[in-house]
């Protein structure tokens, strides 16, 4: 008998570009585009097998849905289903892990970039007519800053860490790393605040946590030219602290891909500061990695059919 198979955020994970196929070929299918909390546990209530991405699988839930034998995470991050309570019901919950690294690094660099040649900017300029009324051959309206020579600080040092650390090498760049595992003999490490104290660039690479690793005091130790990237989580970053640091000029400037409220609301201090390039968390969805995403999706699947399960959190 088929397994009956709800997916109830299926829009982050495939928009349109890909054909739901695979997935109705090997159960009973229900797909819903989003999912409000209120509709969770109605519309989970007959499944065997639940995807999600950014819906919450509390413990409340998993206790409403006596049916439930395996919920599969769209994504590397798993803090929004309560693992314990699945595992008291052994329910299987498992992830993708490190389907988007080569996309998150990428993004990484494009915020970087941004920063310091402000490419946006100079497009705009140039395309309202900024170039054409210039006496010079050559202009820009920002200071540009070149990478070679200066400091990437990389805080975190799983796969996407590593990715960074290769690029940043290949411009040229003086690589140092605070982390709790160290494992490369090659790498430099420092404590966090010699990290801080000595980077040009700090790019976070840590996975979800409450604790604000960018707060007041880890910007008080910051160089005033610093630039701050977070492809990570939003979390991480106390975000009045940080508005205040880019406020007062503190530190050059930030480039951020996540917000600890997503989407944000009006409040949120960071959407004010011109000094601070913010893209929608983007980093992770390239179409290629979200290709990677939906078919690693479907093999968690099918292994737990299998009855040999894989990338069990």
């Amino acid at each position: 008998m088929k397994p009956k198979i709800v997916i109830l955020d299926g829009h982050l994970m495939n928009p349109g570009d890909f054909s739901w196929e695979p997935y109705q070929s090997i159960g009973h299918c229900t797909i819903y585009e989003r999912t409000p909390e209120a509709l969770v546990v109605e519309r989970s209530k007959e499944a065997d097998i639940v995807l999600i991405n950014k819906v919450v699988f509390s413990k409340a839930v998993i206790e409403k849905l006596p049916k439930l034998k395996y919920i599969g995470v769209t994504a590397t991050g798993y803090n929004n289903v309560d693992v314990q309570a699945a595992k008291l019901r052994n329910v299987i919950v498992t992830n993708v892990p490190a389907y988007s690294t080569a996309s998150v690094v990428q993004h990484t660099f494009s915020l970087l970039f941004e920063l310091t040649n402000q490419v946006g900017l100079h497009n705009a300029a140039v395309h309202a007519g900024a170039w054409e009324k210039s006496p010079d051959f050559s202009f820009w309206k920002t200071p540009l800053i070149e990478l070679q020579n200066k400091t990437m600080g990389i805080i975190g040092y799983g796969e996407i860490g590593q990715g960074v650390a290769k690029v940043a090498a290949l411009l040229g760049m003086k690589i140092i790393v605070h982390t709790r595992t160290q494992k490369d003999p090659d790498i430099k490490y420092v404590d966090q605040k010699t990290l801080f104290e000595k980077s040009d660039v700090v790019s976070l690479h840590l996975p979800y946590s409450d604790q604000h690793v960018i707060n007041e005091e880890t910007l008080s130790w910051m160089k005033p030219t610093a630039i701050l990237i977070n492809a990570s989580r939003g979390k991480l970053v106390d975000e009045k602290a940080l508005a205040k640091a880019l406020k007062e000029k503190r530190i050059y400037g930030a480039a951020i891909d996540v917000l600890d409220q997503e989407p944000p609301n009006s409040n949120c201090p960071l959407l004010r500061m011109e000094n601070c390039i913010i893209t929608p968390h983007i980093a992770w969805a390239s179409f290629d990695a979200r290709k990677r995403l939906f078919s690693i999706v479907l093999e968690n699947i099918q292994a737990f059919l299998d009855k040999s399960p894989k990338n069990i959190v």
